[in-house]
């Protein structure tokens, strides 16, 4: 199975391709997709979702994963932050591929072990678990 891991902004959506072979986790891709800050929120938007389909398109992935929305401070963070997820959520189901959502804590749980897990805890884990040099 291919997965397409997408942690969605409208800066920078972070993305990654990994296919499970029995009870292996291989790394195919990961990368991010940057927006420039002062272009207007719809062309962010659609460089997001054209990005996204391109990397469907050309890594073939049998499920899309999107990480949900946290709690932002800032409400117009958190609502440009929902729009980057819903193009995400968009080109995922216009590939007609199946779409999960995960919260941050739930990503945590499972490559940690702990839904409180730090950042550097996730990362380290990460480069573990798909034994990755960096």
């Amino acid at each position: 199975m291919r997965i397409l891991g997408i942690d969605p902004g409208s800066k920078a959506t972070g993305y990654g391709f990994i296919e499970q072979r029995g009870n292996q986790l291989l790394h195919l891709d990961n990368g991010a997709v940057f927006t420039d800050s002062q272009m207007d929120l719809p062309l962010r938007l659609h460089r997001i979702y054209h990005c996204i389909c391109q990397l469907i398109a050309k890594h073939k992935p049998d499920v899309v994963a999107v990480e949900q929305v946290f709690m932002a401070r800032n409400p117009a963070s958190a609502l440009k932050l929902g729009h980057a997820r819903g193009v995400a959520l968009l080109a995922g189901v216009n590939a007609e591929l199946p779409v999960y959502e995960y919260s941050a804590l739930q990503i945590k749980s499972a490559v940690v072990g702990y839904g409180r897990a730090g950042k550097n805890q996730v990362q380290q884990m990460t480069r573990v678990l798909l034994n990755l040099p960096e």
